[in-house]
């Protein structure tokens, strides 16, 4: 088995038939028994989500376990890809959909870089709305041609895997688990390296191991590694169904700073990292108003604001972010200004 699609999934039966749809369509030019497996752990779901499974099991490759209760995000990840048994694992999200021709190319890739322990796929983006506009289940070979990539890097091939924690690759620098394609016996051996109490913790990202677990193994896994950055995307990323979205400042204004130090103990460059931190806190400020606006649900209960504060005080975005929201508000305006008078 050469490629195994994990999928936690938790009461979101309609994205999953799409996203199961997307896969199967993606398969189609593979012998899907003898290279994929597509592994669901269903975490406590109460909706139709076991129906949706069972009509894919006669078209797809299927391993399928049900969570008796939610056993929390970071769990259900680890379950998920111990239910596999292909030589890589792709982690997508339940919400997320494969570009038709994704799995030929990443075969491919695979077969060229047999050297490389963890490809960067790249995804589009596209929001919930317009796929459940469209007739169901979602055909992916009638995605909209403009959609905007994650990441705008166009340089394919190559390159040790910290090189890829650089915002001119990613913005979010590996946070979003659809990206990475990576070797399943690196994953076995690093995710001992995650805090048992912080992922145990239900409550959502109280501790950086329960908001980027994957993250965490990565940085243990592959600091060593050869990476592969691919640019045209293989995955489709959706907007619109993320339930924790209120917890997304503090997502980018904290936890991608502990991110960052994690990245830092395992060997990336003082300079890359300074880099990417100063770029972290291009929203800080803004963001810290939002938490303290939204604080029932922000996340601020779980942060040291005084702490964080002065940690970045160095860095001149620490100071420019007001500026740097003002302009995304200002940009923001004046597309909308010109679609009205384009309409």
């Amino acid at each position: 088995m050469k490629i195994s699609i994990c999928i936690p999934t938790y009461n979101r039966a309609v994205h999953l038939q799409n996203c199961l749809h997307s896969i199967n369509i993606a398969a189609e030019s593979l012998n899907k028994n003898a290279e994929i497996e597509v592994c669901i752990s269903n975490n406590g779901s109460t909706d139709n989500t076991e129906w949706v499974v069972k009509n894919f099991h006669l078209i797809l490759p299927l391993k399928y376990h049900h969570n008796a209760t939610n056993i929390g995000i970071p769990r259900n990840f680890i379950n998920v890809v111990e239910m596999a048994s292909g030589e890589f694992i792709w982690l997508v999200g339940d919400d997320d959909l494969l570009v038709p021709d994704a799995l030929v190319r990443l075969s491919k890739l695979i077969e060229m870089h047999a050297e490389v322990d963890f490809f960067y796929v790249n995804a589009f983006h596209q929001t919930t709305e317009y796929v459940l506009s469209q007739p169901q289940p979602f055909d992916t070979n009638k995605l909209p041609v403009n959609m905007a990539p994650f990441s705008d890097r166009w340089q394919e091939g190559k390159l040790p895997f910290l090189d890829l924690i650089d915002p001119g690759v990613s913005f979010d620098f590996l946070g979003g688990m659809f990206l990475s394609v990576f070797r399943r016996e690196k994953w076995k051996v690093n995710v001992h390296k995650l805090d048992k109490a912080a992922i145990a913790d239900m409550r959502t990202f109280s501790h950086i191991d329960n908001t980027f677990p994957h993250v965490k193994i990565f940085a243990h896994a592959f600091s060593m590694s050869a990476a592969y950055f691919n640019s045209k995307p293989m995955i489709v990323c959706l907007t619109g169904a993320r339930e924790w979205a209120p917890m997304q400042p503090m997502i980018m204004t904290v936890r991608m700073i502990e991110v960052l130090e994690l990245y830092r103990k395992v060997g990336l460059k003082l300079t890359n990292y300074l880099k990417c931190r100063n770029y972290a806190l291009k929203g800080f400020l803004p963001h810290l108003a939002w938490m303290y606006w939204h604080s029932e649900t922000s996340g601020l209960q779980y942060v040291r604001i005084d702490r964080s504060m002065l940690s970045n005080l160095l860095y001149p975005n620490f100071y420019l972010s007001p500026f740097y929201y003002f302009l995304r508000k200002f940009n923001v305006w004046i597309k909308r200004y010109i679609g009205s008078l384009v309409a």
